[in-house]
This record gives structure tokens, sequence and C-alpha cells, in this order.
């Protein structure tokens, strides 16, 4: 790749986004899903009452967006809210990530989740399909679910931005190539923002990640919001 590093390079072995005893991402009981993607007490405390100008943003995801191995407030949807504020955009950003989630686990909790909100999102971020990608499932069938999340989103009135994922190269050059593939199709299908890859210039630092060497820690969640907040704050304002 013209000498340049594979952003998995690092990655040898096809391990889940989640440690030991995560979800599998094979349950279709919603009630699991629920301390993730209710708004809880704890939410409606640390945002406040919500302001008639405050926009709804649901992060909606795996363990990149629940913020595996840190605190919630060191958490991606967490530090979005805050770099949008300090854009001077009044948001709040509701983690809906849950660990081990593949794009069918998104997917038979998507209703659940948008039905459990307030009200309809602002802008839905989507970011799904790591897990697929390391337990070595289809590709077809990870931009089939993908689909369906983003059809359902639309069907719903509710803007798009995708946040994407490449495969790892030990999963095989043909494997990757319908695999990255999949983000930047959808994204022109639905008219959705893109980010390309949520962990680009972080997975390959060891300074950025956790000791597993696949999540991100609190540093690398700072890197990936100060590039992806600039796209969000552009889609909340148009």
């Amino acid at each position: 790749m013209s000498g340049k590093t594979h952003p998995y390079a690092a990655l040898l072995l096809a391990v889940h986004l989640t440690a030991a005893g995560c979800s599998d991402g094979s349950s279709a009981d919603p009630s699991r899903y629920q301390l993730d993607s209710k708004v809880t007490a704890t939410d409606r405390e640390r945002a406040g009452p919500e302001t008639r100008d405050e926009k709804l943003v649901l992060a909606f995801g795996d363990s990149l967006y629940a913020g595996y191995g840190l605190r919630q407030d060191e958490s991606f949807p967490h530090d979005l809210e805050q770099a949008l504020a300090a854009q001077g955009i009044a948001a709040r950003v509701h983690n809906a990530g849950v660990s081990g989630d593949t794009t069918a686990a998104g997917l038979q909790r998507l209703t659940f989740t948008l039905d459990g909100l307030p009200r309809k999102p602002d802008l839905a971020i989507v970011g799904l399909g790591a897990n697929d990608m390391l337990r070595g499932l289809d590709p077809q069938v990870a931009r089939d679910n993908l689909s369906a999340i983003l059809s359902e989103l639309r069907r719903r009135g509710i803007p798009v931005m995708l946040t994407g994922m490449v495969a790892a190269p030990n999963m095989g050059r043909d494997y990757g190539a319908r695999f990255d593939a999949i983000y930047p199709d959808l994204a022109k299908q639905y008219d959705a923002a893109l980010y390309p890859f949520f962990l680009a210039d972080v997975i390959g630092s060891p300074a950025l990640m956790l000791p597993d060497r696949i999540h991100p820690n609190a540093a690398g969640v700072d890197a990936i919001v100060a590039r992806v907040a600039p796209l969000v704050a552009k889609q909340l304002r148009t």
C-alpha cells in the first residue's frame, strides 16, 4: 500500500471489539439494551432540562461509541457533546452504543432505541460493522443490515452520518474490498454524511489506544472527536 502502514497492521488476530463475556449480538430481546438505549435519569441530570433550541443527536453504535474501558465522561458521545458546545451548538448526544453489537444486533434494537428517545433526533450517527468484520461475517450481510438501518432512519425523516470501518489485513484482499466499499456506497445511496474510518490516525498509535490495541483510550477519543465534531456541527447547522 505505497509503503504506508495499514491501520490494522498491529491486529494479527480477529477478535471482538469487546472483552470476554460481552454480548455476541445474537439476542433479539430488546430489554438487554435498556440501560444503553433509554434516556436515563443520569442523562437528564447531566444535561439539565432540554432547551427549545437544543439539538438531539443519537450516537448508535458498538463499543467504540459505548466507551469500552473508559469512564462515561470519556466516551465518544460525551466528548462530542462537549466539542459541539465549544463550537456554540447546544446539543445532547445520546449514547446508544452497545458493546459487542454486530449490524444485525443494531438492526434488532433500532426501533426500541428510537421509540425510547424523548423526540425524533436531529441527527443519527451510525457506527456499526466492526464486529461483523472481526468475526469474518459476510460483508453482504453487514451491507444489508446497515442499509435496513439507514432506510428506517430515512423513513422517519432523521438525517444520518456514517462513521466507517476498514477490514483488517488478515481478512484477505477480496474480503477487504467488499467490506471497505460498504460505507461510501451506502453514504451515497442514502445521502448520508461520511467519516470514512472511525479510528483513522488513532489505531496505529500506542499512545492513543488501550492495551488491547483495538479500542481508543481517552486521548484517542479526543483525537477522534476533534476530527468528527466539525462534520457533525456542519450537519446540525444545515
